[in-house]
């Protein structure tokens, strides 16, 4: 398996306050972890630090790019590998379903109108919106528009995909349903997810790599890995 992510000994500040300290990890392909922790213990901090949303202090590099020396022009080159899903969907408000996919590809420099609407509707039907590419988001459940983010993430085949707390939103059975959709991404697709979540009884019904945020640094836990699986840290303490 590649290793997608490497970091080590790795500080992360929001401004000057310091979030996480001495994080050493690393993340291959085709795996499936969980990042969790308090609210507010920094599991946003850390996925923006892998999309260059916020500086690293230390080594680290996510799909062969070291996030230490990226420069500010090189930085949606990065994203543009990357499968972000935001909690609070981010949809465009004013567009219907198509059209927010369509700019997305469109602002990663698709040109060809055919290949986009194809590309459109294949994301659409592997999350089971198929039919759903006409309708405006406030037309849609959470459950449905959440689908239409992960749609999102998956436009130009990312290797990667970073989802901050997507169900929390939700409610158990719909968000459920969407984690069972995830996984399957990451087993049909050889595609590396990182999912920020609080909701431990995920971890108990779909297995994964564990990481375990509190008191400012990142550790690892085996309880919820599945049998095949070892989470790759320097630190295995069990999770509080």
């Amino acid at each position: 398996m590649a290793q997608l992510i490497a970091y080590r000994n790795v500080d992360i500040y929001q401004k000057e306050q310091l979030v996480l300290k001495n994080v050493s990890i690393t993340a291959e392909s085709g795996q499936f972890y969980y990042l969790i922790g308090k609210v507010g213990s920094g599991k946003s901090s850390l996925l923006k630090t892998m999309y260059a949303e916020l500086p690293v202090e230390g080594t680290a590099s996510v799909l062969n790019v070291n996030l230490s020396e990226i420069k500010e022009k090189e930085i949606p080159y990065l994203r543009r590998k990357i499968g972000i899903i935001f909690q609070d969907f981010q949809l465009l408000t004013d567009r219907t379903v198509f059209e927010n996919l369509s700019f997305v590809l469109k602002a990663t420099d698709w040109k060809d109108k055919d290949a986009m609407e194809k590309r459109i509707g294949e994301v659409l039907a592997q999350v089971g919106m198929a039919n759903k590419g006409y309708k405006m988001p406030h037309e849609l459940s959470g459950g449905e528009q959440q689908r239409i983010v992960i749609a999102r993430a998956l436009l130009n085949n990312p290797k990667l995909i970073l989802a901050d707390e997507p169900t929390g939103n939700l409610d158990p059975e719909t968000g459920k349903g969407l984690v069972d959709l995830l996984h399957s991404i990451c087993k049909n697709e050889d595609t590396t997810i990182i999912m920020a979540t609080h909701n431990l009884t995920l971890l108990e019904t779909h297995p994964g790599h564990v990481w375990h945020i509190s008191n400012h640094e990142l550790t690892c836990q085996s309880d919820f890995l599945s049998v095949n699986s070892r989470a790759n840290c320097s630190n295995t303490s069990a999770a509080e």
